[in-house]
């Protein structure tokens, strides 16, 4: 069917939703967006879906969320025991449509009765991800789109241990989902007959407060040396859960960000709310520095992603990168352990995350798991341990999010909100700010320093950039990269590893995915990944040497020569 077909059904159809019927007659005026929004489904990835708000089968609207929990529907029902009793909970975020997407969603479980628990209220998804396990559900959804623009909103789906769904579940699921045929006729009850009927129960604060008792788990020390901590939670969700989670572990003297405290779906202060981009502490770091704060946190919308600001010994905060975030939980976390706890733990970072992580394990005599991108596959790893006689004792990535506790089985910023500010105490207590806490694990292990640069390329003719960079760098892979020979080629789409030096081949044991990643000499690295949820290719890089002026040349240079190569691509 061409995309005027798709769109003369949907103009047809006499019982369209009429804020939708009205979006799309104002959407007849431009033909190049209308084609964008009916030319394709709404792709419904490993992990769910995410797109622009809006009509079309292209689009999040209640019909291709429909679509979704369908596909979702039919596949519990065959696949997880007792999934209609136990049934799905479903939290859902401060975006626009995220509470009605919620409704639809438990109406369409309704119609193929199952039981639908329903957050009265926004929620993190950290707290989704603790629900399935808490309350025992067959599955969990999560309305949201994490940090993307105000324009846009999504579909995360966890399975009954609480993670995102691991890949043969989601290609399963995703098979369902392309069996619906017309997202328009998808069978719906009303909210009133799902209610009287007991498909759907609406959930307060009981899970709140058993998260919060099993948060108490992750402290490691009574904190007797206040810190002043400024948050933000940037319009989102967490802060309820961060706040209780601070006063409950001993923190008093916390300031919040008043203009951003509350839930806001377009984000009005920030120009993006992502506590990776420096911009979002702009007005924490303002507060910071007139309350003289030791640390200033903030989260994302849905609250998985924590960033961190701390002192630079100049009058200013400086924003910290995920890497070196991570870094510092991480050393925390093992230097607090009990020796046996470390016995047979385990260390799990994605491939994209910096080789420090493998060093800090390794100096505590911990094993560090590399994972692709994704916490879904950190959570897996954590569900496979309850077979074997490994245990999990701390997973992160780069981009900013973080475990500590797997009471939860996905990243969690109040979680990492708790643990910073008590790893900012602790080396308050010994005189020191965490920037030169970091510094001490750079004169250990070295000086790490990681990059990334994403570039976005949307619509039709993006999707085919993308494909041709990452198609022109498979057949013509970087031989050296800032003056460092390449002595390893991993190729996730084949799980192959290429050995040019030593003109041999390896298999790499993981899931297939359309990554490249180049090893160079000296622990360098450069890996290539297109995002599975935005329109960008993000391109990420790692240096070590023995200083941080020397990291941040080579940085820069090998950094260079990729934007360089991949221009040419592009201009071609």
């Amino acid at each position: 069917m061409s995309w005027q077909d798709t769109l003369k059904k949907w103009t047809s159809f006499t019982a369209l939703d009429e804020k939708l019927l009205k979006q799309l007659n104002e959407l007849t005026k431009n033909e190049k967006d209308l084609e964008d929004s009916f030319y394709k489904n709404l792709t419904f990835g490993t992990g769910g879906m995410r797109g622009m708000l809006g009509p079309g089968t292209n689009r999040m609207n209640i019909y291709t969320v429909r679509k979704a929990v369908e596909g979702l529907a039919n596949y519990i029902t065959d696949n997880v025991d007792d999934a209609h009793k136990r049934g799905i909970v479903i939290a859902y975020d401060s975006r626009y449509m995220s509470q009605e997407f919620a409704v639809e969603v438990a109406r369409v479980l309704g119609a193929h009765n199952i039981k639908a628990f329903v957050f009265e209220s926004l929620r993190p998804t950290p707290l989704l991800s603790f629900a399935v396990r808490h309350l025992k559900t067959a599955a969990g959804i999560m309305i949201t789109a994490s940090h993307n623009p105000p324009e846009y909103n999504g579909f995360k789906v966890y399975n009954e241990d609480g993670g995102q769904v691991p890949l043969k579940e989601a290609t399963a699921i995703i098979e369902e989902v392309n069996k619906v045929e017309d997202e328009l006729l998808v069978p719906v009850k009303s909210q009133s007959e799902i209610e009287e009927a007991g498909l759907l129960e609406w959930v307060g604060e009981a899970v709140d407060r058993a998260y919060l008792q099993e948060l108490k788990t992750i402290q490691k020390q009574k904190i007797d040396n206040q810190v002043k901590i400024v948050f933000t939670p940037l319009h989102g969700t967490a802060y309820d859960l961060v706040m209780k989670g601070l006063a409950q572990s001993g923190f008093d003297s916390v300031d919040v960000v008043e203009e951003q405290a509350k839930p806001d779906p377009e984000f009005s202060t920030v120009s993006s709310p992502n506590p990776e981009e420096h911009q979002a502490f702009e007005m924490a770091i303002a507060q910071g520095k007139k309350k003289d704060a030791d640390i200033l946190i903030g989260t994302d919308p849905d609250a998985d992603r924590l960033g961190v600001a701390v002192k630079d010994g100049k009058g200013s905060y400086q924003v910290l990168t995920g890497n070196q975030l991570g870094s510092l939980l991480l050393d925390y976390t093992l230097s607090q352990q009990d020796p046996n706890a470390l016995r047979n733990g385990q260390v799990i970072k994605t491939i994209v995350t910096t080789e420090m992580g493998r060093a800090i394990a390794s100096y505590y005599g911990v094993n560090t798991i590399d994972t692709l991108t994704g916490f879904k596959f950190i959570g897996e790893k954590i569900k496979q341990f309850e077979s074997n006689d490994n245990h999990f004792l701390f997973g992160y990535e780069e981009s900013y999010g973080y475990l500590i506790g797997d009471f939860v089985r996905d990243k969690d910023a109040v979680q990492a909100a708790v643990a910073a500010c008590e790893v900012a105490s602790y080396w308050k207590g010994k005189g020191k700010t965490l920037l030169e806490a970091l510094d001490t694990l750079y004169a250990r292990h070295g000086y790490y320093l990681e990059g990334m640069q994403s570039l976005t390329l949307k619509g039709k003719d993006g999707a085919e950039q993308i494909q041709s960079i990452m198609s022109d760098i498979r057949k013509q892979p970087f031989e050296r990269l800032g003056g460092l020979d390449v002595i390893a080629v991993e190729d996730y789409q084949i799980s192959e590893r290429s050995l040019p030096l030593e003109n041999k081949q390896e298999e790499i044991i993981l899931p297939k995915e359309n990554v490249m990643k180049f090893l160079l000499e000296d622990d360098a690295w450069v890996c290539f990944r297109p995002s599975g949820t935005e329109p960008k290719i993000k391109s990420y890089f790692g240096v070590k040497t023995n200083s941080a002026e020397k990291s941040k040349s080579l940085l820069e240079k090998v950094q260079s020569e990729v934007e360089d190569r991949i221009d040419t691509i592009i201009n071609a």
